[in-house]
């Protein structure tokens, strides 16, 4: 028996060395492998404690365990709200362990919300810095090291769909200006005569190359690379090369006089206009992260519409955050496809909402108007004074934009749909749709697109015929109207008159004439219904119409809500383009004026 068993334990033996060797010689093939598909971390552990270093080195394969106690610790301090010890310890975890999406989620997060708003809403440019660094994270390294997980694509989605896109914040106008300023640049092409509205700039875009030693071997771009190169610094080589180009493009005083010539010399040029298209090609896609033909897609699929032909869509506008939302919720939703397991559809789901959301936004807000203010007297001995090139103060307005309706109700229609099979949250999911139509149906009617409102207005008798909908279009538009202005404690007719021509008015002076005219003509029909109606409990006696829109102006003009450089470009845009109106008022106040006078004499 003992010569078997040693006889046994030597065949082992002998399997053993064999398969040990051979798994020896798959090694470097395996070691390859796990380089290719991006499973191997290089990147050196710095800024660590003593202690800390020590333990991931010395523990090796155990590191795992250290990134638990790590995660531990990270939890608690979130819970006690000290974010910014949270944050360094979730830095540290995504060093040791970079391909645990929950501590990239978490970093971002913590970033964008809770230290952002530890700081003042008097520091708006310091909030907005931990918005971006959070958002940044993601984007720059989260999703690269981790590109299939879907949280993170929804986490991303969420952060420019809530916190950038949203209202919530003190300050969240100042995020929508610093990304609309930072990205405007790259929209549009002057040099090719191609806005940013157009589709043909995004299809340019995507004919153009996207790698730098593509363009430097362009025959047709090399001399007006070359020599913008014999300039010197700063235009040295690739990004460098391209982001300073951008920057020339937008403010040449900051660099060499010599530069400015070369891009006059090459104006006009097919160098020139082939370099521009590459030059915001390449910045969108390796700062931004997007690529122009996703962009084009999205657009077409989510962009607003042009009402004389329904199927045609414009692109997105992409200087306002809700069109990032979308790209990265799509992105996300391209790998949940592919990966299709239980917590991915979950994931899946959210980040259906998100986009449902951020087409909800753009349809409220979705028209983004940056006006420049007047600049403010400055000390002439300080350093903004001395600049030569003073940063130029503007303010944000945002109002509906009609044209993304379609795109919205197709993406709540989808969500609804998911849903047939649970009669609760599909009747939760109806009941939210139905006010949806109700709500576009009125603010349809207000912008004076009776023809859309109408059509939407059928849509939602068709879909939920109940008996407040078997009435006429004006009577359910003005009805609606009420109700939302009873909502605000506003029931005089001649308060709801004044305030629609109040809110004309500030539409005209940020220059949304087709919003103004709509607010100008419902208030003539709610005027006129008023003046007319058999119905005794909505006759009223109200003022001439010149008066109500003098009291408006005067409304307008005195309200501390609006910035004066905004009142005062009303009435100089009225009293040029609309002198029959201005003269009009100057009556109007004429005869307050003289009728205040012979009731004072009385």
């Amino acid at each position: 028996m003992r010569g078997r068993d040693i006889l046994i334990m030597l065949v082992c033996l002998s399997l053993a060395g064999g398969l040990l060797y051979t798994a020896g010689t798959q090694l470097d093939y395996i070691n390859t492998q796990r380089q290719t598909m991006g499973l191997v971390v290089n990147e050196p552990v710095e800024n660590l404690p003593p202690s800390l270093a020590f333990a991931t080195v010395a523990m090796g394969a155990f590191r795992g365990l250290v990134v638990d106690i790590l995660w531990m610790r990270a939890d608690k301090l979130k819970e006690e709200g000290q974010f910014f010890d949270a944050r360094q310890l979730a830095e540290w975890i995504t060093t040791l362990q970079p391909r645990f999406p929950a501590v990239w989620e978490f970093q971002a997060w913590n970033m964008a919300y809770n230290i952002s708003v530890a700081i003042p809403a008097s520091q708006p440019e310091q909030r907005w810095r931990w918005v971006k660094n959070g958002y940044e994270l993601l984007r720059d390294k989260g999703i690269p090291t981790n590109p299939k997980a879907v949280q993170l694509y929804r986490e991303l989605a969420r952060i420019f769909q809530h916190k950038l896109g949203g209202v919530s914040d003190d300050v969240h106008k100042y995020y929508k200006l610093q990304l609309a300023e930072a990205i405007g640049l790259l929209l549009g092409s002057e040099d090719n005569g191609l806005p940013a509205d157009d589709n043909a700039f995004y299809e340019a875009l995507i004919g153009t190359p996207s790698e730098w030693a593509q363009i430097v071997a362009d025959p047709n771009v090399a001399p007006f690379i070359r020599a913008l190169q014999e300039v010197g610094e700063p235009f040295t080589s690739e990004q460098p090369f391209v982001q300073n180009y951008l920057a020339l493009r937008r403010n040449a005083s900051r660099f060499p006089q010599a530069a400015s010539d070369v891009v006059d010399r090459f104006r006009g040029t097919a160098a020139l206009k082939r370099f521009d298209l590459f030059a915001k090609s390449y910045e969108l896609r390796n700062t931004w992260k997007l690529e122009p033909a996703r962009m084009h897609q999205v657009s077409q699929e989510y962009g607003p519409i042009d009402f004389a032909d329904p199927n045609v869509h414009f692109p997105m506008d992409w200087r306002h955050p809700d069109a990032h939302a979308i790209y990265w919720a799509i992105k996300g939703l391209s790998v949940a496809k592919e990966k299709n397991d239980a917590e991915t559809e979950r994931y899946q789901t959210n980040t259906q909402r998100i986009v449902a959301h951020s087409l909800q936004n753009l349809f409220r807000y979705g028209k983004l108007i940056i006006l420049s203010r007047p600049a403010e007297a400055l000390d002439p001995d300080s350093p903004a004074a001395k600049s030569t090139s003073p940063a130029i103060p503007k303010d944000v307005f945002l109002s509906p934009d009609l044209r993304i309706f379609n795109s919205y109700h197709k993406a709540v229609l989808a969500i609804i749909a998911g849903y047939e099979d649970d009669r609760t949250t599909k009747e939760s999911l109806e009941n939210g749709h139905r006010n949806m139509l109700k709500n576009a149906v009125l603010s349809f009617y207000q912008a004076g697109l009776r023809g859309e409102a109408l059509k939407i207005f059928n849509q939602l008798r068709k879909r939920y015929p109940l008996r407040e909908f078997n009435v006429s279009l004006e009577e359910f538009a003005l009805k609606r109207w009420r109700e939302e202005l009873s909502g605000f404690g506003i029931d005089d007719a001649r308060e709801q008159i004044v305030m629609l021509l109040s809110e004309g008015y500030y539409l005209y002076a940020v220059r949304d004439d087709e919003a103004a005219a709509g607010r100008e003509q419902l208030a003539q029909q709610a005027y006129d219904f008023y003046n007319t109606t058999n119905e005794p409990e909505f006759r009223i006696d109200l003022p001439p119409m010149p008066v109500l829109r003098y009291v408006a102006l005067g409304q307008f003009l005195n309200s501390g809500a609006y910035p004066p450089h905004i009142r005062q470009g009303l009435l100089n845009r009225i009293q040029i383009e609309k002198p029959e109106l201005y003269k009009q008022m100057e009556q109007t106040e004429a005869q307050l004026q003289q009728m205040q006078e012979q009731q004072g004499t009385r």
